[in-house]
């Protein structure tokens, strides 16, 4: 009995370490909401690109080739996604201050801002760099470049907070990877890194931690 004592106790230490050093309020709806986000955006982008007259089917190797050709309509995509990522963050943050009064854990703790630090940097360096890409004209490049280096924040903010981020940043780079070798598919592979991979996500973070605290 004064066995098991003891290992509840180090259990509960080893709990109140972990909430101290790792920011453990980030919501799986958030992450649910982000990927339906990105597959309506993708899916705006692909009726438009298909109404366009610059896209083109390639019957050979069953690809999709689309070349924009005109300021005007990069700044759709360019608009587009911002609106995905903005309505993403916000509600990310919403659900997350929730979550976080659920836990009765500071949003803004020292974890947290640790965290963010850590994700900024490369998600920071990925914008600088796609909109080199842009620049460049090397268009096709801008969707792995972005699940690449959004994947590698991920990894890199890992070490603060659950480890399922870590996992699922270590896929958005695997995802990057194989569209930076099937150029032309871009819109496919970004609705799959941030869309379905975010709900696959989402889904495992509520199951694993929120599901108890609904009704809570």
């Amino acid at each position: 009995m004064e066995n098991k004592s003891h290992i509840e106790q180090l259990a509960e230490i080893r709990s109140l370490m972990e909430r101290s050093s790792r920011f453990i309020s980030l919501s799986g709806l958030s992450g649910i909401m982000a990927g339906t986000y990105a597959l309506i955006g993708a899916f705006i982008a692909r009726l438009y690109i298909k109404n366009s007259e610059t896209y083109m089917e390639f019957i050979e190797g069953y690809s999709t080739r689309y070349v924009a050709t005109s300021w005007s309509e990069y700044r759709i995509f360019i608009l587009l996604g911002v609106a995905v990522a903005t309505l993403s963050i916000v509600t990310g943050l919403l659900l997350t201050m929730r979550r976080a009064k659920k836990n009765k854990q500071n949003i803004w703790d020292k974890s947290a801002l640790r965290m963010l630090v850590n994700l900024a940097i490369p998600l920071a360096v990925g914008g600088v760099f796609c909109t080199i890409l842009l620049y460049q004209g090397y268009i096709g490049m801008v969707a792995p470049a972005t699940l690449i280096f959004y994947g590698l924040s991920l990894v890199n903010g890992s070490k603060y907070t659950l480890d399922t981020i870590r996992h699922l940043g270590i896929v958005e780079i695997i995802i990057g990877l194989i569209a930076a070798v099937d150029l032309g598919n871009g819109l496919f592979y970004w609705a799959l890194g941030f869309g379905v991979m975010h709900i696959i996500y989402g889904t495992a973070m509520w199951w694993k931690y929120e599901r108890k605290q609904v009704g809570a």
